[in-house]
């Protein structure tokens, strides 16, 4: 039996040595389950397979699993439903394997009719890409949708309309490990997708993700964010009394393209609560954190302390550390003025550096901890960006 062709077969990522599959999005099953559904109602024949255009300009061909035919009055069914099972390629993704159903049937009124069903999640809050109340189905996947079914329509000589509702058994269990309950999408999966196509390991996905929940916050009323590289500065905001949380979110490593989203959304300030491992590369204008991008900590930590006073001795000491932890008990070791100094000089450097991203579009602020020691410093701007984050507390409608 030959392997089925989905035509990605020449569609991959290098990462490192590593050559990643790409996938295809629950937006492209959707819209695959769709056609395939309304071509069986209106035909009255199964199909085994469906081709579907990507935006990505990527033509597929999708195996159709799981069909149902509700008989009708006449030779035609009264309603199709079919799968298409998600293949998000070497992208670690939560969908993977899922099966997207589509469920089609006539209706009166002209025009395709969109919703969502079982484990596909309904948005509550404002801001997000479709309006509150509506199913989680995003703008891209709801146009490939209509398109591909008013297609059928045409070809079939099909004038009236078409109902389509999209389910994802399982995705309600599923979504709860996802972003979808922070974001206000509960009951289910989002039903996502801009080009079609899952590139594995997409930094654009995670950066789409902050977009994502930046635009909720700020739909909410929100002008100032407190934000945290991940969960270690979530959890040690979490532990600090007067900062109010309401409005906290993570960047990863991010920092630079958060920056700039905050910008093109409106948001006066932001407040980053961070380990001294992460915001330690910011000191040096190292706005993407992640270690493939650039290191340099034990350098940075070094450049701090000869900036602060230490001797060469204890500057060389630093730079064969392997961690900032290590370089910390380093410094702590010989002089307490020093050390406070030290850490001084890192706030100053991440202070200008931010200043210099946003060329002063917005506040902005740091407060840096480590694990070990707790809080390390503060940037000067910190006190009256915690005054406004907590003033804001009433204004925000979550």
């Amino acid at each position: 039996m030959t392997e089925h062709k989905t035509g990605l077969e020449d569609s991959f990522v290098l990462k490192g040595h590593k050559k990643l599959r790409c996938g295809y999005t629950t937006g492209s099953c959707a819209a695959a389950a769709a056609k395939a559904a309304a071509v069986m109602l209106l035909r009255g024949a199964p199909v085994e397979e469906i081709a579907l255009e990507t935006p990505k300009g990527i033509l597929l061909h999708l195996l159709i699993e799981e069909i149902e035919m509700k008989p009708g009055t006449g030779p035609y069914p009264e309603r199709v439903r079919c799968a298409v099972r998600k293949d998000g390629g070497d992208d670690p993704d939560a969908t993977h394997g899922l099966l997207v159903y589509a469920e089609v049937s006539r209706r009166q009124e002209q025009g395709i009719f969109i919703d969502g069903g079982e484990g596909v999640g309904r948005v509550t809050r404002p801001g997000l890409n479709q309006p509150a109340g509506s199913a989680a189905i995003n703008s891209t996947p709801r146009e490939m949708i209509r398109k591909e079914t008013e297609q059928v329509c045409r070809e079939q000589g099909y004038t009236g309309g078409l109902s389509v509702v999209i389910s994802i058994p399982g995705g309600e269990e599923i979504a709860r490990k996802t972003f979808n309950p922070r974001l206000g999408i509960q009951g289910g999966l989002s039903v996502l997708g801009t080009s079609g196509i899952v590139m594995p390991m997409s930094e654009e996905a995670l950066i789409r993700s902050i977009e994502a929940e930046m635009r909720m916050l700020t739909a909410a009323g929100a002008e100032y964010l407190v934000i945290t590289p991940g969960n270690y500065g979530e959890a040690f905001a979490g532990e600090q009394k007067g900062i109010d949380l309401t409005c906290e979110m993570k960047c990863s490593n991010y920092v630079g393209e958060t920056l700039d989203l905050a910008e093109e959304l409106g948001v006066k300030g932001i407040l980053f609560i961070a380990h001294i491992g992460k915001f330690i590369k910011v000191s040096g204008g190292i706005m993407n954190t992640h270690s493939r991008n650039a290191d340099a900590r034990a350098e940075l930590m070094a450049a701090a302390a000869l900036r602060a006073g230490a001797d060469a001795s204890l500057a060389r000491g630093i730079l064969d550390t392997g961690t900032t932890e290590e370089a910390l008990d380093l410094l702590a070791e010989g002089d307490g003025e020093l050390y406070g100094r030290t850490m001084e000089e890192i706030c100053t450097k991440v202070q200008f550096y931010l200043d210099q991203h946003t060329r002063g579009s917005l506040e902005t602020g740091a407060v840096l901890f480590s694990s070990v020691r707790g809080k390390l410093g503060e940037t000067e701007t910190v006190p009256d960006l915690i005054r406004k984050i907590n003033g804001q507390k009433e204004r925000i409608h979550l």
